[in-house]
């Protein structure tokens, strides 16, 4: 399997630091997280809903991570969700599955449906399990946006 993620080129580390300092959805402070997309196009919707359009760095690069498929993976099921997941106000129902999927240890990747078009799924990545040295990035190339996006 293949995942796509947008990044500054100085974060293109696949080390979970910026989720570890400030936390995500899916994650509180402290854990070594990286998030990817299943898509590129649906990492460039959650890099932009992100960010200030008037602010685009134009340093990004797209990362292809692959994820062999002997690594085992886990779910969240979008319909056994709360009305109120996609909340950004209010992460705590999502921070409470991804840190137990986290401290649990069972698998290196978490499938979770995505906040901005929630029939399509993010991974996240658990920098500390054993399964992630399988985990690597296969292509990285310059990525600039399309500035209509940005209207």
């Amino acid at each position: 399997m293949h995942v796509f993620r947008l990044c500054r080129a100085r974060n293109a580390a696949l080390d979970g630091e910026g989720a570890r300092l400030y936390g995500g959805r899916w994650n509180s402070p402290g854990r070594r997280v990286v998030y990817a997309s299943s898509t590129l196009s649906l990492a460039v919707v959650e890099t932009l809903a992100h960010l200030d359009p008037d602010l685009v760095p134009d340093d990004y690069v797209a990362l292809t991570i692959e994820i062999p498929d002997a690594v085992a993976v886990e779910s969240v099921d979008v319909t056994r969700l709360s009305s109120k997941w996609k909340n950004y106000d209010d992460t705590t129902e999502c921070r409470l599955i991804g840190n137990a999927w986290y401290d649990g240890g069972a698998s290196a990747v978490l499938r979770v449906p995505a906040a901005p078009v929630p029939a399509e799924n993010n991974s996240l990545l658990n920098v500390a399990h054993a399964d992630m040295q399988r985990i690597r990035v296969v292509a990285t190339m310059p990525f600039q946006f399309d500035p209509r996006l940005a209207r």
